[in-house]
């Protein structure tokens, strides 16, 4: 098979963000060009790694419907430890863009099998009885990856590396939030079961129109869940390069948007995917710009020890 050349990969990186986020997509285009080429690399192993759990690829455009979903994370594992020992022979461009990034962005392996462990976390059909056990979930799924694209943007200190696993977990808690009557018809539950039961409420009924009431509830108290990390991000952002904060505090206002736009519109938001309209974004845009060119003093301050913590790796 031909070697992938920095040019292929680089390109392969983009094409699976282009068809995997146009939202993240446009983000990305605030970045600095090799902050961007980076960020689209993690994002491609990212992307794969969801379409091969969901048996939509099986690497090089391979069907992998043969594999159980267990098989396909175990595959995946096996692939990442060896992009990141070199060993790219037969391995998906995805796993090219990994290993081009790794080392230049202190990617460690435990961050990586960290995010797999979500994957097999989904897979497993996990529920979570209380709001600390759903932010394990969420670290997996989204902090770890907040901790690596901080990494990719020339973060080292733990304190900044905190706050982007808050920014990770306050989107996942917004887009929990936001799917919750589309993943409970799917026999998906990320909700607290005791908040469930505080409601009346079975998962069951997540999908069932006549408990509305109790759902749009549910989805704005993950919303003010959401809250005190998206602050606790919004600190973190004045630790990074200005074009690199102007990225993330550009999707941290319009994720944070989302959650609001789901508070406020109470059991219809049901009715409809709550997105955000091109002059929000527009607006989140010209707003983190402004943030991004004042005078920032990060200062290492001291985060909220309220907040749930990511778990030291090792």
């Amino acid at each position: 098979m031909p070697k992938e050349t920095p040019g292929d990969v680089a390109a392969f990186a983009a094409r699976s963000i282009a068809a995997g986020s146009k939202s993240f997509a446009a983000a990305a285009r605030l970045f600095d060009r090799e902050t961007r080429e980076r960020v689209m690399m993690l994002y491609a192993w990212c992307r794969h790694c969801d379409d091969v759990v969901d048996g939509q690829e099986g690497g090089r455009g391979r069907v992998a419907s043969s594999l159980t979903p267990v098989e396909r994370i175990e595959g995946l594992r096996r692939d990442t430890h060896a992009a990141l020992d070199g060993r790219l022979a037969e391995l998906d461009p995805a796993f090219h863009a990994l290993a081009a990034v790794a080392g230049r962005a202190n990617l460690s392996p435990a961050l990586l099998d960290e995010h797999l462990a979500g994957f097999a976390d989904d897979v497993a059909g996990c529920r979570y009885r209380t709001l600390d056990e759903l932010m394990v979930y969420c670290w997996r799924v989204a902090g770890v990856v907040g901790v690596m694209m901080a990494g990719i943007m020339g973060a080292r200190d733990e304190g900044v590396l905190d706050r982007a696993a808050d920014l990770g977990l306050a989107f996942q808690l917004t887009n929990i939030a936001r799917d919750v009557v589309e993943d409970a018809a799917e026999g998906r539950v990320y909700l607290p079961l005791d908040w469930l039961a505080e409601e009346g409420v079975s998962p069951a009924d997540l999908a069932d129109p006549r408990h509305a009431a109790n759902i749009a509830r549910l989805r704005a108290r993950l919303v003010a869940a959401a809250e005190p990390y998206y602050a606790s991000a919004r600190i973190g952002v004045d630790a990074l390069p200005r074009r690199s904060a102007w990225a993330i505090a550009t999707a941290e206002r319009v994720y944070r948007r989302i959650g609001l736009k789901l508070t406020a519109a109470g059991e219809a938001a049901g009715d409809r995917r709550i997105s955000t309209t091109k002059g929000e974004k527009f607006g989140a845009i010209a707003g983190a710009g402004w943030t991004a060119l004042r005078f920032r003093d990060y200062g290492g301050s001291e985060r909220d020890p309220a907040l749930w913590r990511r778990p030291a790796l090792g």
